[in-house]
């Protein structure tokens, strides 16, 4: 049974301070919730990843009322989190908002300051160099690498992407898109090497220099690699899922079809969905 007298009703307060009662509930060692009460910083983690990517999952479907209640869960997540750290005694979900709200304030001096009006592409460098300050001013050391700040913990397509977009903003960059070709043949020839060798720690590294020059020749190119990639896994599971359709409709089962069988249907599919764009 919900115990009514421990939570405030949905018109006696702000959606956010319903949300705030509610996680306090949840975490209070009198009557709230076990799994709840064991989680910290670190457990929840996963969640708030996997919740981001939710979000990011109903804005490509256009699922706009579903996307409504993924933001309510990653929104749970930073409540969650700020509850932990104030029973900590580290800060409160009104100090999180407040970080967040001088923040931009502060990066927005043509906005809530005297800056004159700036068109996008000034104020992406503008920001730019608020976001290099605000780094300096967190480092203890006189010399704060260009690199410093890009969190280790994102997926590493993306992580690639911003600490080249980092370097390259120091000058360390190719020109062309073109010279970085004969990069990615040196790292083919170079992986090729390492499967004659056989040894798979030297396969994985070669793979991985590999992979950061096909996202760096993706940047130069004006192409995001994660994008890119996420067009790709889209067209391929279309196409894959229409294989399977074909044969099932032959009377077959995809996966008894030898090679050949399946690439024939490969290029089918590939045909059909091709008339169709």
């Amino acid at each position: 049974t919900i115990l009514a007298d421990k939570l405030p009703p949905s018109s006696a307060a702000s959606g956010i301070d319903r949300l705030l009662n509610v996680m306090a509930s949840l975490r209070d060692p009198d009557g709230g919730c076990p799994w709840d009460l064991e989680q910290s910083y670190k457990t929840i983690t996963p969640y708030t990843i996997e919740e981001a990517y939710e979000v990011a999952d109903a804005i490509e479907r256009e699922d706009f009322e579903e996307l409504k209640f993924e933001l309510g869960d990653l929104l749970f997540q930073v409540v969650f989190y700020s509850q932990i750290a104030t029973e900590d005694s580290r800060f409160t979900f009104d100090d999180v908002a407040n970080a967040i709200s001088d923040k931009m304030i502060e990066r927005h001096p043509h906005v809530f300051g005297d800056v004159g009006m700036r068109d996008a592409s000034e104020q992406t460098v503008a920001w730019e160099a608020q976001k290099a300050a605000e780094r300096a001013k967190k480092s203890d050391t006189t010399e704060l690498s260009a690199l410093a700040g890009v969190a280790r913990t994102l997926p590493s397509m993306i992580r690639a992407q911003k600490l080249q977009k980092r370097a390259a903003r120091v000058g360390f960059d190719w020109p062309e898109p073109s010279d970085i070709f004969a990069k990615l043949e040196e790292e083919i020839g170079e992986l090729k090497e390492a499967m004659t060798e056989g040894d798979q720690r030297h396969i994985d590294e070669e793979l991985g220099d590999m992979l950061f020059v096909v996202v760096n020749l993706c940047r130069k190119l004006g192409t995001d690699a994660e994008e890119a990639l996420k067009m790709t896994n889209k067209k391929f599971e279309t196409r894959f899922k229409l294989m399977e359709d074909m044969a099932q409709e032959n009377g077959e089962s995809f996966e008894a079809l030898d090679l050949d069988a399946q690439e024939a249907l490969w290029t089918k599919a590939k045909r059909e969905l091709k008339t169709k764009t």
